[in-house]
């Protein structure tokens, strides 16, 4: 296990996110499959894990949580609590005091918005930039600005920090334009960890009966109804899992982050906003239809784009017969291929860059 020497892995891994959940086990797990003695910094801050508490538990604001479903977010939420405690972690330290964490031969930083100026509370935080962190190697893996855009530039004294980095890699064009323009470097283009490393993703399905999985929330009314109207015609159950959805027929709003990857593999179709339901499903060749908002919107068009899927992205102007054609086509052979060729291009990224 340790013939490759320390790595810690710098990432977003205690929010409450299926997403950021996954993406911090399958790069952690994947590093150690690879004989890396790899483990997450667990990076503490009280203020952060009250926005996290607060988030999972009102996610609509300004409309706030009924009453009555409140109980199915805390049951959500400390089925996080349960899943965070089997992670390989080092030990706890402040976010807002790195040198506390141990030494390592290398760290890892990435696989999230970890360089997002707009992140609600983890906006610029220097330890994801390797402020005071104890280790003869800084490695960014995934990493992404989010939706800080590539027009708005980028602070020198930022970029700055990242020439202190021996490798650099993103998960999106976004991220590339912002380094490339203010380091005038290229960094590497590599995948998700859980497209990456998805053997640390459970690959069993739900055993229900037939549905399609809504994920996200926030859905504009017209894809509501076309949805809706779609899965009327076939006798199929909308579910939505982790967030409610009035417009679904059930509500699986108290699954843990287990749970929902076997939620993902045994759905007949995805409807998602978010960017990790968008990687679970290109992961499982399941049909998908996505409207990105605002926030999350580079994410996921530079994913569908990077992954031949693009069509996979709808708006107001998509009829409902296009739509209904996309929930019933899996997503086919040039997404697979280009998978395949972008986890090439991440291992030989890893290798280098570890080695």
């Amino acid at each position: 296990m340790t013939q490759h020497g320390t790595v810690g892995v710098l990432t977003f891994h205690k929010c409450i996110n299926y997403g950021s959940y996954w993406q911090a086990r399958c790069l952690v797990e994947g590093l150690r499959a690879r004989g890396f003695a790899a483990e997450l910094l667990d990076h503490e801050c009280d203020d952060v894990r009250l926005a996290e508490w607060r988030c999972s538990l009102q996610p609509s604001l300004p409309q706030r949580t009924p009453r009555a479903r409140l109980g199915e977010y805390k049951r959500k939420t400390r089925k996080f609590f349960d899943a965070w405690r089997h992670l390989p972690l080092s030990g706890r330290f402040s976010l807002h005091h790195p040198e506390q964490a141990g030494r390592y031969d290398k760290v890892v930083i990435g696989s999230d918005e970890v360089w997002n100026f707009r992140h609600p509370w983890y906006s610029g935080k220097p330890i994801f930039y390797g402020d005071g962190l104890r280790s003869e190697r800084l490695i960014s893996y995934a990493a992404t600005f989010g939706n800080h855009d590539a027009a708005d530039g980028f602070d020198p004294k930022w970029a700055g920090k990242l020439k202190r980095f021996s490798a650099l890699s993103v998960r999106d064009e976004n991220s590339r334009s912002l380094v490339s323009g203010a380091l005038g470097i290229d960094p590497a283009l590599v995948l998700d960890p859980c497209l990456q490393f998805p053997d640390a993703i459970p690959n069993e399905p739900a055993q229900r009966s037939p549905y399609a999985l809504i994920y996200g929330h926030g859905f504009p009314e017209w894809l509501q109804q076309r949805v809706r109207q779609w899965s009327d015609a076939r006798g199929l159950t909308l579910l939505s899992v982790g967030y409610h959805n009035a417009w679904a027929d059930e509500q699986a709003l108290g699954a843990g982050p287990i749970e929902f990857a076997p939620l993902v593999k045994g759905a007949s179709a995805v409807v998602t906003n978010f960017f990790h339901g968008c990687v679970f499903a290109l992961l499982r060749d399941k049909p998908l239809v996505t409207t990105p908002s605002d926030y999350r919107f580079n994410k996921i068009r530079d994913l569908t784009a990077a992954l031949n899927a693009s069509e996979r992205i709808v708006n107001e102007a998509s009829s409902p017969q296009w739509i209904g054609h996309l929930l019933e086509t899996p997503l086919g052979g040039r997404v697979h291929e280009r998978v395949v060729q972008l986890r090439a291009q991440s291992h030989a990224f890893l290798d280098a860059a570890l080695a």
